[in-house]
């Protein structure tokens, strides 16, 4: 995908900066301040907004859009970008991801360097020269029609309900939780019926893995949708079929790799348009919490504008 370098795509305004102190569990804290130097090497003035919980994050960077920001940058994980993207998703406001994470899939995928100060180098020598790069999202959207963009990876299999089963844990805290919630379901797990329209085409599956990528990685590099490119107006659907516990688990160490589609019970659709539904699936975007199944999802080319 070429650059967009006319001046006019980068419009003017301050560069507002969404920054979460304890993304990768705070290891680049101190780097905040250097960080925002080198945006400031742009020329123009940098003003860091204020958030305390992801819902604040989410308002503060729609706040910033409305009132005139002249480009908006996430400095943290996925989740990050995740609240940044749907202030910026659909205007002319540039976006500039900064990984300081501890899965930073989006700002990787999409060519950015994964050292916080390389990539703030790029995004201010973007805003310099006033060059933007366009990519694809995806849009969810709901029967009642609630809808949230993404930039990476929707999950809606094994990966979510170990997701949604952590989130309800209250013990042990940090990692381990995850680590226990991904035991628990193992000892729990089996197929669901799925129901998909790829394009307007049915599909029924009985499945353990399902999502659905606009970009190839989530959960910090694991390629799950490994041909996706959030430059072809097209979403890739990975579907792990019939798995039962051993074969998943062995299988499971590939997906880094994105060698797990050529097992058999693995399935690869591209389409753009997704329409998914299965019981008592809650779905996860760029590794947040979204909405339960069913949803549609749509590819929207160049929806947002990368400052590289």
């Amino acid at each position: 995908m070429l650059a967009v370098t006319a001046h006019d795509h980068v419009p003017p305004g301050p560069v507002a900066v969404l920054a979460n102190p304890t993304a990768g569990r705070g290891r680049h804290r101190g780097l905040l301040p250097r960080l925002l130097e080198g945006l400031g090497g742009a020329g123009r003035p940098v003003e860091l907004l204020s958030a305390r919980t992801p819902e604040e994050a989410e308002a503060a960077c729609h706040a910033a859009v409305a009132g005139g920001a002249g480009a908006l940058v996430a400095v943290g994980g996925d989740g990050t970008v995740h609240r940044a993207l749907q202030a910026v998703a659909g205007t002319a406001v540039p976006f500039g991801p900064v990984p300081a994470g501890t899965g930073n899939d989006f700002a990787v995928d999409t060519g950015f360097p994964a050292d916080p100060l390389a990539a703030v180098a790029v995004i201010a020598d973007a805003l310099h020269a006033g060059r933007t790069h366009p990519v694809d999202l995806a849009r969810l959207t709901t029967p009642s029609g609630d809808d949230r963009w993404y930039g990476a990876v929707l999950a809606a299999g094994f990966d979510a309900i170990v997701n949604e089963r952590a989130n309800r844990m209250r013990w042990p805290r940090g990692p381990r939780r995850y680590d226990l919630a991904i035991l628990v379901e193992l000892a729990r797990l089996r197929p669901r019926r799925y129901r998909l329209r790829l394009d307007g085409v049915a599909h029924e599956v009985d499945a353990v893995l399902v999502a659905v990528g606009n970009a190839a990685s989530y959960g910090g590099g694991m390629r799950i949708c490994p041909d996706a490119d959030p430059h072809d107006g097209l979403l890739d659907v990975v579907v792990g079929g019939r798995f039962d516990r051993r074969t998943l688990m062995r299988v499971k160490p590939r997906i880094y790799q994105g060698t797990h589609v050529t097992h058999p019970l693995v399935r690869s659709y591209r389409a753009r348009t997704v329409e998914l539904d299965a019981e008592g699936i809650t779905t996860y975007v760029d590794g947040e919490r979204a909405f339960d199944l069913p949803v549609r999802v749509s590819a929207v080319p160049a929806a947002v504008r990368l400052l590289r």
